[in-house]
């Protein structure tokens, strides 16, 4: 198979100390692969997890090829080069998520990209979303529809329909809160007191607790939720008195760097973590405390597809537009756990409106 070099941000065991600009091959627009993409990157999004990613401990065992350079970043959008399927031609601008970034030429931190669409949900971009935007959506809006179709049938079966999102500025947090006011629910949130006006009058949740100066757990439990839906980690409002659903992204941790979604029930490495997991989801399951779970997105096209005729430019928040060769402030950004809505990288130098 022919190839051609690209410039990428790889890394071998670990973020921040082996990511770095580097290069990686794709495949030529004659040699892209059976239902595979080779797209040209216009803009990339970054998320938790793609730094939870680069510090996946596989990484640093000493056999196999684990210490090779990788690519990272799963959020993209950009325009097809070639396609070795029917669902898209050249010239088609799509936006969608990588699952395997790791996988060569999988990630979207790169000039171009070579994605199996077995694991690539990815749809064409409308027109009036920009790049940056659609770069945006993916991820957060996947997590965001698995929490709320998690949490809907003990909402949906009460009278109060009320649901707590712990992290309402976070990304996840800001489209959960969307698709529950959508559905009619009324929504505490938590963030601090800066985002208070955002949460309130952009997101339209009922109610606002700043976790900064507020006793979280008594604060959310006044609210008298019916579900939590936890973006932040953590065991604080674990087990409020009106709950009968709790569903978390990221388990009890709150360390930014360890791996979040159903991966905390099997880590080795954090084993209190995971026992009190597994014990809490046991409880939920037998009727002896409330529903317990750690989800991860659902990966749908269909989803994808519905995000195109629910959201509007003014619904999908980007908190800030990186270069290319500035990665590693993205990243930085990302880290700091204050950015509302998404970190956004410019991979191409063409500019689109944002």
């Amino acid at each position: 198979m022919a190839t051609m070099p690209v410039r990428a941000w790889t890394y071998t065991n670990g973020y921040p100390k082996t990511l770095k600009l580097s290069k990686t091959t794709v495949p030529t627009e004659n040699d892209v692969q059976p239902n595979h993409v080779l797209v040209k990157i216009a803009t990339c999004a970054l998320n938790p997890v793609d730094i939870q990613m680069m510090n996946m401990p596989k990484w640093n065992l000493p056999f196999g090829n684990y210490g090779n350079e990788k690519t990272t970043v799963m959020d993209f959008a950009g325009t097809v080069v070639a396609s070795g399927s029917d669902n898209f031609k050249e010239g088609d601008q799509i936006f969608g998520l990588s699952l395997t970034p790791f996988v060569p030429a999988g990630g979207a931190l790169a000039e171009m990209a070579h994605f199996n669409l077995a694991t690539t949900p990815a749809v064409k971009k409308p027109s009036q979303w920009s790049e940056e935007k659609a770069a945006a959506i993916s991820l957060v809006w996947l997590t965001a529809k698995a929490c709320i179709d998690a949490v809907a049938p003990f909402v949906e079966k009460t009278s109060t329909k009320r649901v707590a999102i712990l992290g309402g500025s976070s990304a996840t947090g800001i489209y959960s809160t969307i698709l529950a006011k959508r559905k009619g629910w009324k929504v505490v949130a938590t963030s601090s007191a800066k985002n208070r006006d955002f949460i309130l009058n952009n997101l339209k949740a009922d109610s606002h607790v700043d976790y900064t100066t507020q006793p979280v757990r008594r604060a959310v439990s006044a609210f008298d939720p019916d579900a939590v839906i936890d973006c932040v980690g953590g065991t604080e409002c674990i087990a409020l008195p009106s709950s009968k659903r709790y569903i978390t992204i990221v388990g009890d941790k709150t360390g930014r760097t360890m791996m979040g979604g159903p991966a905390t029930y099997y880590d080795y490495l954090h084993p209190y973590y995971a026992v009190a997991q597994w014990l809490r989801w046991a409880r939920g399951q037998y009727g002896s405390g409330e529903s317990y779970d750690v989800v991860i997105l659902g990966p749908k096209k269909e989803w994808l597809e519905e995000a195109k005729s629910t959201l509007g430019e003014e619904d999908i928040y980007v908190d800030s537009v990186h270069t290319f060769g500035d990665a590693k402030k993205a990243f930085e950004r990302l880290n700091t756990g204050r950015a509302k809505g998404k970190v956004v990288i410019r991979v191409s130098e063409e500019r689109s409106r944002l």
